[in-house]
């Protein structure tokens, strides 16, 4: 085993890349959010509450749908990629990408023709009408190849801990391309259709390009024969992977599906907010998650779990901070979160808060999930994954049932308890690190701070909901932030953010 020194120093070096990694990429995520909240306000407006319920349920089927159609080959490949350059060994990665988006290719496009196929049966399974909605699935059914492919060739380029071509391409560049499209497409069709067609030929864009980064990347690197037995290893990977990748977009999802059966196309437009509000509070982890993978495989692969363990801590203490002015935020003011969908979208607010305290479980736990896949326990994954849908769809039924979309909002709120609760448990056992130390005491008085700000401040601002919020998240973040500063770094994040702006200035002078 290493010397304690030793993976202090490595930890050390591992937190300043991840760290900037974040720091460059919390603009990145920006931008995804603008540009996810600019589509769903361009939606809200033109095609009113029962539109936008259409296309959220289409595009999101759409995109969950291609979690299981890619075959489980996005973290086969991450983890695959991570090891292997981990280990210095480049010659086989190019043919294991290749052979990976093929076989994703293929099994999305199957999937696309038979859900064409199966058109009328899928729109009376989300209570969707075939009168008026009929062309809106084909034009969903397009996106899933590419879809795929996208996430393939994204998950090459993170398993060689390279970011920025998730986060140009991925969290950036296809909402803005669905913002362009969306318009262009308007010219000649305002309508549920167009825009989930804009929506799938977004994803076109981004396959391509994903493509072309990763043949930049890779263009350089030998091309060697691939080992025996690799398309068995590959199989026994990414076999539990497949459907429980499926599952884990469906659990965001699965009680707007439900639901959907037992209110109005009113009230699953109104959800359809609610979920996307409160799924914001996501977007840090992902990002996390995302930079943390390749980490997780190489670090496991070379037997460094005292490693391993100290970037669990330090990133979910990360991603806690980050995250916690985003819940005060939309937890004072859920009415004007909503609101800035339009006036046909009040009513969600209990909705809402319920919905948020299940994110603050997915939070809470960090990167349990790819811990555990990184690590080759898809099994394990696969088992939580398909007991926890289980679970959503029965409480969803019965509640949604009885109180409509609060019912559904606690049941995916309990849901996502029940499934953080057991990843971590497992995490403990099978690999034995868990991701709590008494360093989380430093975030009580930033956010006691922040919250009495925004409470403040909301309470204090009678004016449109717009104003409202950017301007209760200004102040709050603001005093967040120094407060942060002054008492919720550890001495080594310290040392370690100055030593990162003071590579900034260089960089600026240079």
């Amino acid at each position: 085993m290493k010397p304690v020194s030793d993976i202090e120093e490595g930890a050390s070096r591992d937190y300043l890349v991840i760290f900037s990694g974040v720091s460059q990429n919390v603009m990145g995520l920006a931008a995804a959010a603008v540009g996810m909240l600019v589509v769903q306000v361009l939606l809200t407006r033109a095609l009113g509450a029962p539109g936008f319920g259409v296309v959220t349920v289409l595009s999101q089927a759409a995109f969950v749908a291609s979690f299981g159609t890619r075959a489980g080959m996005d973290m086969a490949i991450l983890r695959a990629v991570a090891i292997e350059a981990g280990e210095g060994r480049y010659g086989t990665i190019r043919g294991r990408v290749t052979r990976a988006v093929f076989i994703a290719a293929i099994v999305s496009t199957a999937a696309a023709v038979a859900a064409v196929a199966f058109k009328s049966s899928l729109l009376e399974a989300f209570s969707i009408s075939e009168a008026n909605y009929a062309a809106a699935l084909p034009a969903a059914a397009l996106g899933l190849p590419f879809i795929a492919v996208t996430n393939v060739y994204l998950a090459a380029t993170r398993g060689l801990k390279i970011m920025r071509y998730t986060l140009y391409v991925f969290w950036a560049g296809q909402n803005v391309m669905w913002v362009a499209l969306t318009l262009l497409l308007w010219r000649f069709s305002v309508s549920a259709a167009s825009s989930t067609l804009a929506y799938s030929l977004s994803w076109v864009w981004a396959a391509g390009t994903a493509a072309y980064v990763w043949r930049r990347t890779s263009r350089h690197w030998d091309i060697q024969g691939m080992e025996p037995g690799w398309l068995t290893q590959l199989v026994r990977y990414a076999g539990p992977r497949t459907p429980a990748a499926l599952f884990a977009q469906l659990l965001f999802w699965v009680d707007l599906f439900v639901v959907a059966r037992f209110v109005s196309d009113a009230q699953v437009g109104v959800y359809s907010a609610a979920l996307r509000a409160a799924q914001v509070m996501m977007l840090f982890l992902a990002a996390v998650n995302l930079m943390f993978s390749p980490y997780v495989a190489d670090l496991h692969n070379r037997g460094q779990t005292e490693h391993l363990d100290r970037l669990y801590k330090t990133l979910t203490r990360w991603i806690a901070a980050a995250t916690l002015p985003v819940f005060l935020l939309i937890a004072i003011g859920p009415t004007s979160v909503l609101s800035v969908f339009g006036t046909a979208f009040s009513g969600g607010e209990t909705a809402l808060l319920i919905l948020l305290g299940g994110q603050v479980a997915n939070i809470a736990t960090g990167s349990a999930g790819f811990i555990l896949v990184m690590t080759g326990r898809t099994g394990s994954d696969f088992l939580i994954y398909a007991a926890s849908i289980a679970l959503n769809v029965v409480l969803a039924l019965w509640l949604g049932a009885r109180y409509g979309i609060e019912g559904a909002a606690a049941a995916s709120a309990a849901t996502f308890l029940f499934s953080n609760v057991a990843r971590l448990l497992l995490v403990r056992r099978f690999i034995g690190i868990q991701p709590y130390d008494a360093n989380y005491s430093r975030l009580v008085l930033p956010g006691a701070a922040c919250a009495a700000t925004m409470w403040i401040v909301h309470s204090a601002i009678a004016a449109a909901p717009l104003i409202d919020l950017v301007s209760t998240a200004v102040v709050g973040g603001l005093v967040y932030a120094i407060a942060y500063g002054a008492t919720g770094l550890t001495p080594e994040e310290r040392r370690g953010a100055a030593v990162l702006l003071a590579r900034l200035r260089l960089a600026g002078r240079s």
